[in-house]
């Protein structure tokens, strides 16, 4: 069975570098962005350059997330991210990087742990820079705009909604006490990693037996350099994801099944 090789696989390089993505939380109830091609299941995220530049953007973005968060920040951790955190307790993680923002590892114990994409329990001033509570966003934002708190709508990834044919356009969102505007306190697409992140995690790559993917497609490079850089190293790379993805030719074992049963072996009494 594929759970007994990605067994033998952990057995075999007792130190991994772990790499998450959305798959490992959708048990959770949070969606995840592609299909069992790597391709996106619904329109692509917003970009970075458009939510700077246009206010029309930021008002549906805004709009979406004050209906999207009342769930968001409900969620618990599942047992792909108990299995992880178990595996730090047991010494065999160098280190676990994340391309969610759903801090579901960090709630599940693990301490060990890289947000690579940043975290969307966080707002962030682009022009001073303070950072302040989503939660505390979310107050004002149903302060300024009541009647949108009656809304509902079907979840999207990391704390969207999709609320369509609506007319955003007197959607109050507010900005920072500086007079800045205010964005999640996550990398967008078309946004840079912090480039001192990405060191980190490369440093402690090399330091590392192996290389583990847990439900990700890596079609984002964010997340595919690392495993270009594992194979690079001649470092072992093993993958659980239920799609294609980008590194399936360097990897030497592929676990076609959902990350939590994939994991379930960590869970048991050893």
């Amino acid at each position: 069975m594929e759970s007994d090789e990605l067994s033998e696989f952990l057995d075999q390089y007792p130190r991994l570098f772990v790499l998450t993505g959305a798959g490992c939380s959708t048990d959770s109830g949070i969606p995840d962005y592609r299909d069992a091609d790597g391709d996106w299941k619904r329109t692509p995220p917003v970009m970075f350059q458009a939510f700077m530049r246009d206010p029309h953007t930021r008002q549906r973005y805004w709009a979406r997330s004050l209906v999207g968060w009342r769930r968001f920040r409900r969620a618990s951790p599942n047992n792909a991210h108990r299995a992880l955190a178990c595996l730090e307790r047991q010494g065999h993680l160098e280190l676990l990087v994340t391309q969610n923002v759903d801090r579901l590892h960090q709630a599940a114990g693990s301490t060990s742990v890289i947000d690579l994409h940043g975290r969307l329990d966080l707002v962030r001033c682009m022009s001073c820079g303070r950072r302040l509570p989503r939660e505390e966003l979310q107050k004002e934002l149903l302060l300024r705009n009541p009647l949108w708190a009656e809304l509902d709508a079907r979840e999207a990834p990391d704390g969207d909604a999709d609320l369509e044919g609506l007319d955003f356009t007197r959607f109050d969102v507010p900005r920072c006490s500086c007079g800045g505007l205010l964005k999640p306190d996550v990398v967008f697409f078309g946004e840079s990693v912090p480039g001192e992140r990405v060191a980190t995690a490369m440093l402690r790559l090399q330091q590392a037996d192996a290389m583990l993917v847990i439900g990700s497609s890596l079609m984002v490079y964010s997340g595919y350099r690392f495993a270009q850089t594992a194979a690079l190293a001649g470092k072992p790379i093993a993958a659980v994801n239920l799609g294609r993805t980008r590194a399936d030719e360097l990897l030497m074992l592929k676990v076609a099944q959902p990350c939590a049963a994939a994991l379930a072996f960590l869970l048991e009494p050893r």
